[in-house]
């Protein structure tokens, strides 16, 4: 279920401190969108259930930060997009620690990155860079085997603004 909030909404993200994974009901991304610098930012939030219950899929590849081939499984950024009726636009992802890359919205196509929450059928911790990764599939195309694009392989997702383009 997504829950909207003003854009002074917090972001929280709860990690249990023994395992050092997110439960269900917390909020692990936060996604402000605002197009227009007339319209009111709109925010909404996202536990691993939320995301979950979305059309998952999964793709393995290899990683320049892993060893051998990976299992990645998450929700396509496409699939994102389209439920939050995002069709155009920059997406800037921030990481918990405060990287901050942008993405085109045109960039995020169907068979191409995923926010992943599981990495080989697992749920990935903050240590195994999650508990939000986004993914691409590195071994699908020499597109996705570039600098520009491994820095934009954002772990330890919590937030998304969604901008306008650039004029």
């Amino acid at each position: 279920m997504r829950h909207w909030k003003s854009i002074f909404g917090a972001i929280i993200l709860a990690v249990s401190p023994v395992t050092g994974f997110a439960d269900d009901a917390s909020v692990l991304l936060q996604v402000d969108v605002q197009l227009t610098a007339d319209t009111k930012a709109t925010t909404a939030e996202f536990s691993l259930a939320d995301l979950q219950a979305m059309p998952v899929i999964s793709f393995e590849t290899a990683t320049i930060w892993t060893e051998g081939v990976q299992k990645f499984t998450g929700v396509s950024l496409a699939e994102l997009n389209r439920q939050l009726g995002i069709t155009e636009g920059i997406l800037e992802l921030q990481a918990v620690n405060d990287y901050v890359v942008e993405f085109p919205v045109s960039g995020a196509v169907d068979g191409g990155p995923i926010i992943a929450f599981k990495r080989n059928d697992a749920l990935m911790s903050r240590r195994e860079k999650g508990p939000l990764w986004i993914v691409f599939p590195y071994d699908s195309t020499p597109d996705y085997q570039t600098e520009e694009i491994f820095s934009k392989s954002v772990w330890q997702l919590v937030r998304i603004i969604v901008k306008p383009e650039a004029e």
